[in-house]
């Protein structure tokens, strides 16, 4: 059990019967009352976020989260299969549960899988960059440099990003997958 005063940004906690991931909390301390935390939290089984005020001093139970390194090998139907990379052990996902981190996977990206308890599987933690493939995109205009212009490109993966005009199809690009932006050429 650990105490509001002990919250730090990335903490994993279980409130509610839900497991939670604090994306933000701020110490509040009126002038009349009780200080209370005001905390933004993400449900780590659905993906949704909520606000929730915690009264100071209250105590909630740690989630011991588990990270294992993993492979991605490939879909099979509605299935996504995973290897350990270290006792080749192979985990199915279903698409629903990672269909937003899809964006960015592709076969052969290594991925940490998010455990609870060491049975439950909430989903996958993706690099904080990955580098694909333009595989469509229209060609630049030639003379366009005063603007900082952007054209669309599709990657490997099917993700759009809008990329400055001078990258070709064909090219490997490094995207963030924080926002999904275009960040550089793969050097």
């Amino acid at each position: 059990m650990i105490g509001t005063n002990e919250f730090k940004t990335g903490l994993t906690i279980v409130h509610e019967g839900n497991i939670y991931q604090i994306i933000e909390f701020m110490h509040v301390k009126p002038g009349k009352g009780a200080a209370f935390v005001r905390t933004k939290l993400r449900n780590l089984r659905t993906g949704g976020v909520i606000d929730y005020t915690f009264n100071a001093g209250v105590k909630v139970e740690k989630a011991q989260i588990d990270k294992t390194p993993m492979q991605y090998l490939y879909q099979d139907g509605d299935m996504n299969v995973f290897m350990n990379t270290e006792n080749y052990e192979q985990i199915e996902l279903p698409t629903s549960q990672i269909s937003d981190e899809l964006k960015y996977i592709y076969e052969g990206l290594s991925v940490e899988v998010m455990y609870y308890n060491n049975s439950e599987i909430l989903g996958v933690i993706l690099p904080e960059k990955v580098v694909l493939e333009v595989v469509e995109t229209v060609p630049g205009v030639k003379g366009d440099t005063k603007t900082n212009a952007m054209k669309d490109a599709i990657m490997q993966t099917g993700l759009l990003v809008k990329v400055p005009l001078f990258i070709e199809q064909g090219e490997r690009i490094i995207v963030s997958t924080y926002d999904g932006s275009y960040v550089s050429r793969e050097k």
